[in-house]
C-alpha cells in the first residue's frame, strides 16, 4: 500500500463503520490472530466489527481473545449473509482470491462494501480497492501490525491484540525457525511481548497440548511415510479409514508434513490427506531452499501458496493421487537434485 492509500484509508476510519473481517477457509493461526487483531483494533477505534469465518477451526486456537465471538458461515449463513451484505468494508485477510473464502466466495464478491486485502501469499487477484500484499512478510499477522502501525495507532496495541499478532506470527514461522523470519520479524516479536504476549503460554497453547489419539495418528502417519531418495522427496499419506481410527478432529494433521521434510537430504515433502466428506484429497507441501512448492501446487493440485510452504488438492482417489504425484517428480528430478 502506498501512503496515499493509508490515508485514504485513515480516511475512511474516521468515522464508526459496519466492518466485516474474513479469513479463508480452514483458518489457521496466522488466519484467526491476524483476523481477531484487527476486531480489537476495529473495536477500539468504534467500530462494529465482526469476524466471519469460512468454517470451523481447530480446537487449539479457541482460546485465543474474543475467539467465542466469530461467526462461522456454514452454520450461520443467514446471519452471515445479512452482515455482509450491510458491511461498509470488509477485511479479508490471509488469503488472496475469493475462492479461499470457499462459500462465501459469491456473496462476497456480490457485496458492494469497501475491500480491503491484507496478505502475503503469492499472486494476488484484483478484487480489492486497497491492497496490501508482501509475500517477503512472514505472515498477515506481522503485516497486520505493520498496517495498524503505518495507520499512526502503534499506541493501541494492547494485550488481546499482542496475543493475537504473536500467535499468527509465531505459528506461521514454525516457532521463529523458517526462512521467512527475518530480523524485523524478531523485532516486531519482541514489541508484541512488550505488549504483553506471553511466548510460553501462547507456545504451550499451540504446541505443547495433545491428546492421546493425535499422538497415536501422528504414529501412524510416521509408519506411512515414505521416502524417493532420487527426488530427494518424502511422503505421508492417511485414510479416512486411518483418520476415523484415531477419532481425528480439525487440526490433528498440523505440522505432520514437516517431519518428512526433516529427514536427511530431502527438500521436497508432502502429505496426502482423504476427504470423504468432500471427496477430495488434500495435500500440504513443503521444500527448502529455492525449490518452490507454490508453482508446483498452481501446476498439478489446483493449490498454491508460498515458495517453500503450499496446499492443493487432488479429486481423485488416495492412491491414484499419489501415483500422479510419484510419476511428475522425475521431471523436477534436477531442480531438486541441484538445490
Amino acid at each position: 500500500m502506498t501512503q496515499e492509500d493509508y490515508s485514504a484509508v485513515k480516511d475512511l476510519l474516521k468515522s464508526p463503520k459496519s466492518i466485516v473481517i474474513v479469513p479463508h477457509k480452514n483458518p489457521d493461526g496466522d488466519a484467526l490472530g491476524s483476523t481477531l487483531a484487527l476486531q480489537h483494533y476495529l473495536n477500539a477505534l468504534n467500530h462494529n466489527a465482526v469476524v466471519i469465518a469460512p468454517n470451523d477451526y481447530p480446537d487449539f486456537l479457541k482460546w485465543l481473545p474474543n475467539e467465542s465471538e466469530i461467526l462461522k458461515y456454514d452454520s450461520q449463513e443467514e446471519a452471515c449473509n445479512s452482515l455482509i451484505q450491510d458491511a461498509q468494508l470488509i477485511f479479508t485477510l490471509d488469503f488472496n482470491a475469493l475462492n479461499r473464502a470457499g462459500d462465501m466466495e459469491s456473496v462476497l464478491a456480490a457485496s458492494s462494501a469497501t475491500k480491503i486485502m491484507i496478505d502475503h501469499h503469492q499472486q494476488p487477484d484484483d478484487y480489492a480497492l486497497y491492497t496490501y500484499s508482501d509475500v517477503a512478510m512472514s505472515s498477515t499477522c506481522e503485516m497486520v501490525y505493520h498496517f495498524i502501525n503505518n495507520l499512526g495507532d502503534k499506541s493501541l496495541i494492547d494485550k488481546n491484540i499482542a496475543t493475537c499478532l504473536y500467535t499468527g506470527i509465531m505459528t506461521d514461522t514454525g516457532s521463529f525457525r523458517f526462512p521467512s523470519t527475518t530480523s524485523d520479524t524478531l523485532r516486531v516479536a519482541a514489541f508484541l511481548m512488550d505488549c504483553g504476549a506471553n511466548h510460553a503460554e501462547i507456545h504451550n497453547q499451540i504446541f505443547d497440548t495433545n491428546s492421546y489419539d493425535r499422538m497415536q495418528l501422528l504414529g501412524q502417519a510416521l509408519s506411512n511415510l515414505k521416502v524417493i531418495s532420487e527426488s530427494r522427496t518424502a511422503y505421508i499419506s492417511l485414510s479416512q479409514e486411518e483418520l476415523n481410527t484415531y477419532n481425528f478432529k480439525k487440526g490433528d494433521t498440523e505440522g505432520f508434513v514437516n517431519y518428512a521434510l526433516s529427514l536427511n537430504d530431502i527438500v521436497f515433502a508432502a502429505i496426502f490427506i482423504e476427504d470423504k466428506q468432500q471427496d477430495i484429497i488434500k495435500i500440504s507441501l513443503r521444500s527448502k531452499g529455492t525449490f518452490s512448492v507454490n508453482e508446483f501446487a498452481r501446476a498439478h493440485f489446483e493449490g498454491g501458496g508460498h515458495t517453500n510452504a503450499a496446499g492443493g488438492k487432488s479429486e481423485t482417489d488416495l492412491k491414484s493421487t499419489i501415483d500422479k504425484f510419484i510419476s511428475i517428480l522425475p521431471s523436477y528430478n534436477k531442480a531438486l537434485n541441484d538445490d
